[in-house]
Parts: C-alpha cells; sequence; structure tokens
C-alpha cells in the first residue's frame, strides 16, 4: 500500500508502448479478444480442486486483472508462474454478463494466459509480494 501513485502509473508509457493494456481498457472490451496486459502479482492460487489451474490477481494503477493458467501453460512457463512480481500477460479476454448474472454479481472477467513474460525487471529496486495459496 502507498499514499503515492501507483508503481505502474510511472511505466504506464513504456507498458502501453509495448501494446499492454491496463486493467480499465481490458474491461471496455468484449468477450474473445486477443489482448495483452501487465500488472504487479498480489495473489497466486492453485486449489486442489482445479486440477493443476493456477488463478493469478494482479493490479495495476487503474485495478485487478483475473488471470487463468492452464496446466500445460504452468509446466512450460513454470519460472515466470511462480516468480514473476510484474507479469505480462498475453492472451484471450473472456467477458461474461450472462455468466455473472446466474450467480448474482456483475460481469465475470478473466484474462486467459497464452504466453506469459517477465517483467520484473522494470520494478528496479521496488520491493512487492504476492500471497501465495498452493
Amino acid at each position: 500500500m502507498t499514499l503515492r501513485r501507483h508503481p505502474l502509473a510511472l511505466l504506464r508509457p513504456r507498458l502501453s508502448r509495448q501494446g499492454l493494456l491496463s486493467a480499465s481498457e481490458l474491461n471496455a472490451l468484449p468477450d474473445g479478444w486477443q489482448v495483452a496486459a501487465c500488472g504487479i502479482v498480489t495473489v497466486r492460487q492453485q486449489p486442489q480442486t482445479a486440477k493443476g489451474t493456477i488463478f493469478i490477481t494482479m493490479e495495476d494503477e487503474t485495478g485487478p486483472v483475473n488471470v487463468i493458467v492452464w496446466k500445460s501453460l504452468r509446466e512450460t512457463q513454470r519460472t515466470e508462474v511462480l516468480h514473476a512480481r510484474l507479469l505480462a500477460v498475453h492472451g484471450v479476454w473472456q467477458r461474461s454478463e450472462e455468466e455473472g448474472q446466474k450467480k448474482g454479481y456483475g460481469a465475470v472477467r478473466n484474462l486467459v494466459a497464452q504466453r506469459l513474460e517477465d517483467l520484473t525487471p522494470l520494478l528496479g529496486r521496488l520491493g512487492t509480494s504476492s500471497r501465495d495459496f498452493h
């Protein structure tokens, strides 16, 4: 937590030039788009019932992004999945208003990862940590 600007606000021009969208830009997109986004990893979860799927929450200066990493990608990009503090995710944007309404809340929004990039060096000496539940 900081009382100053979010670290990604300072990196946003560089991230935008690389085609990495913010959480607010993602939320405005329809279902099924190929996208790329970047955020500081705040949570990693691997429920036993998920059959090897890892759920990552990352955040930027505009909000959180929920990421789904299927087991096959986790196995090929294990280092990025488990150790990146600043993560770029390339994948498919999922957005379902109907699914959320069935469950009594807003739209279900997820970024299904197809490729991951560890951009942690861009954070410099900034210390961050995630809450990891395995």
